[in-house]
């Protein structure tokens, strides 16, 4: 089937360019690293200017039949070192490694972080030979990547810088992971086990993570242990996989992740596009505004502006529900692949906005690229360059490595994945000062709403009111408060304008439940019910 373009309803998808709060030119430049083949969805960890690149897949996008989707031959299993200042590339092979180690470190989507010297690897996809099976592996190792480096490079033997274990917490793929303080945040994700089938006949089993797993890693003695640990579910918010986590400053200084966008909603499958943040605190679900132009997992660079206050995230291509053409901004619910190189800035008063910047990505390129930020230029702990404290009018801020390209933007939905392969290709990433950059600006405010009354009530019947801006599909959620679910449906015979509805509430045990609703599959509004 063909990809349908729809044009958004101009009454509530206003598009204008304004003078941009961003005033950068972003220049891509390739850079020729020889002996660096394409790969996509892998790892990395830096160290001194080099970098470490493990796991990941050779091919393009996976196939649809089961019997081709992953196939084994396709596992990256070597580990390259690159210098991309002089361009080269060393190597060194997995399958000198303890079984457990290899097999992981040869998957896709594995959840990782490097924490100085250490690069932590979570999970992961891939074809098992001791399982016979495809599997997300339950492992957590811990990489020395200084003396790796050294000794991939030296032609030394590797196996004393890698430490595992396992457990089932840790089956996860598709996630990320990040650190705020001492604690570590395996976010999202899911565990997949078996062979992918579009058809969902049961060649696999799946089981989405639905929470933030929290927990305290010990790195340092011969054996790698953790402690401490969390889960904090929300089958709605925290539903996502194959997403961006942004490391942010948020207005009050305060460091922490926001979950932008993913896949696949409860309901349909579509992406969500309303983005959560999280810090120490807790999770905090930002449904009034949706992000358009970026809902797979890509390239990503974020940059804080502590003068004025704005924190600023770039994103390189990937896959996306909406995009650009001739300066019309469409609808594609296929998720095609896309050019976009987008921005979403989050101001001092907490506003988000979203920009599609003038410039694209050479081809439709970049889904499960990597971008491996400039070391040198001054960053927070969690990697948000020091936008403020750079004084240059032009600087690098890393490169974009790898990805999925293609030739076709509906090659997926089409079954034609021999039209993607997995990209070779670095890019610079440089920022020119111009501080007449206009960029298009698009309206992401959630126009929906609901009320509930009485709230809180004594009664087993609630009432909920709504107005609808427009005709549209509503679907309903019911959850507990530890985040799972109730019930579901969808609600019927609405209307455009005022809409009431009685709501029953006296099948429930807990004195406090959050409704949300769901209008257009797009936007998201939660309420707590409280019962006394």
């Amino acid at each position: 089937m063909k990809n349908i373009l729809i044009v958004f309803l101009l009454a509530f998808f206003q598009s204008t360019t304004a003078q941009s709060t961003f005033e950068y030119d972003v220049v891509l430049t390739p850079v020729v690293v020889s002996g660096l083949p394409g790969l996509h969805s892998y790892a990395f960890g830096q160290h001194n200017g080099k970098w470490l690149i493990i796991g990941g897949r050779k091919d393009g996008v996976h196939a649809r039949q089961p019997f081709n989707a992953f196939p084994g031959a396709q596992n990256n299993t070597e580990m390259y070192v690159v210098d991309v200042a002089t361009q080269q590339t060393w190597s060194a092979s997995v399958n000198s490694l303890p079984t457990g180690i290899k097999e992981q470190l040869q998957s896709t989507n594995m959840n990782f972080y490097q924490d100085g010297d250490a690069l932590f690897i979570i999970g992961g996809y891939a074809y098992s030979t001791t399982a016979a099976d495809h599997k997300t592996f339950n492992n957590l190792t811990s990489i020395d990547v200084p003396n790796l480096i050294n000794a991939i490079v030296a032609g030394t033997p590797i196996t004393s810088y890698f430490k595992q274990i396992s457990n089932d917490v840790f089956a996860i793929t598709g996630g990320q992971l990040g650190k705020i303080g001492n604690t570590f945040y395996l976010v999202g994700g899911h565990r997949f086990d078996g062979r992918y089938n579009p058809m969902n006949n049961p060649t696999f089993t799946q089981t989405y993570s639905n929470s933030i797993r929290k927990f305290t890693i010990d790195n340092s003695g011969s054996n790698l242990s953790y402690a401490n640990y969390e889960e904090v579910v929300d089958a709605v918010h925290l539903h996502r996989r194959d997403y961006n986590l942004l490391p942010q400053v948020f207005p009050d200084g305060e460091l922490g992740y926001t979950i932008s966008s993913g896949v696949f909603q409860i309901a349909v499958d579509l992406p969500f596009l309303y983005p959560v943040d999280i810090k120490v605190g807790g999770y905090f679900p930002q449904t009034q505004f949706n992000q358009y132009l970026s809902n797979y997992h890509s390239g990503k660079a974020c940059l804080y502006d502590a003068t004025n206050n704005r924190m600023h995230n770039l994103f390189f291509g990937g896959m996306s529900q909406y995009y650009y053409q001739n300066g019309t901004l469409l609808q594609d619910d296929t998720v095609p692949f896309v050019k976009t190189i987008s921005l979403t800035t989050r101001f001092s008063d907490g506003n988000l906005l979203e920009y599609q910047l003038p410039v694209e990505m050479p081809n439709l390129k970049g889904a499960g690229a990597e971008f491996i930020p400039n070391e040198n230029l001054p960053h927070y702990t969690n990697e948000v360059i020091q936008l403020s404290n750079i004084t240059d009018n032009e600087f690098v801020i890393g490169h974009l490595f790898g990805g999925i390209q293609s030739s076709s933007a509906s090659a997926f939905t089409d079954n034609q994945t021999n039209l993607t392969s997995a990209d070779p290709t670095v890019y610079e990433v440089k920022l020119v000062k111009n501080t007449t950059l206009s960029t298009p600006q698009i309206d992401g405010k959630n126009p929906f709403s609901f009320t509930v009354s009485p709230n809180p009530t004594v009664n087993d019947t609630v009432r909920v009111t709504f107005e609808m801006p427009y005709a549209a599909k509503l679907n309903y959620m019911l959850t507990s408060i530890d985040g799972k679910i109730i019930e579901e449906g969808e609600i019927e015979d609405t209307k455009m304008g005022k809409n009431a509805m009685n709501f029953d509430i006296s099948f429930l045990n807990s004195k406090m439940v959050i409704l949300t609703f769901i209008f257009d599959d797009k936007y998201y509004v939660s309420k707590r019910i409280i019962k006394k």
